[in-house]
């Protein structure tokens, strides 16, 4: 099986290469596409169709981790804000996307969704995660992880 397949069941039994951590509720993923520096997402330890099918102390410590991991990116990336979405619409499990935001977006494309991109961002070779390009990133950004989330323990 292709790890994309099943994400959260590849970052179980750890065959998903996009994984930088795990935390008590979820597992950090960066992202597959890099068009927004620090892309990453968010998938729970078990598969719920949705937030709310999650137990309540369950959803506040996934919230919780989904907020550091904003934290790490504004510590990493310094972008001008963090956007966390929630959809389910494509891929019909709970997984949160925590894009950062920057400056050197065109002010009408940052007052958008990042879903508005035109299609090849998702797809481009140019945008695709590599350990090239993006290793020293993807360091800098389990490194911050670890920090946050051992001052909050």
């Amino acid at each position: 099986m292709d790890w994309r397949e099943d994400r959260i069941e590849s970052a179980v039994n750890g065959t998903n290469p996009m994984i930088i951590a795990e935390l008590k509720a979820s597992y950090v993923a960066i992202g597959d596409t890099q068009f927004l520096e620090g892309y990453c997402v968010l998938l729970p330890k078990e598969k719920y169709y949705s937030l709310n099918d999650m137990e309540i102390e369950e959803r506040t410590q996934f919230l919780k981790e989904m907020s550091i991991v904003g934290d790490a990116i504004i510590n990493v990336c310094s972008p001008l804000r963090i956007n966390y979405d929630i959809l389910g619409n494509t891929d019909a499990y709970l997984h949160a996307h925590v894009f950062p935001r920057y400056a050197s977006e065109s002010e009408e494309r940052r007052k958008m969704p990042v879903w508005l991109y035109d299609k090849s961002h998702w797809t481009d070779d140019r945008y695709q995660y590599t350990d090239k390009k993006h290793k020293l990133l993807r360091q800098r950004l389990i490194a911050e992880i670890e920090r946050l989330t051992n001052m909050v323990k």
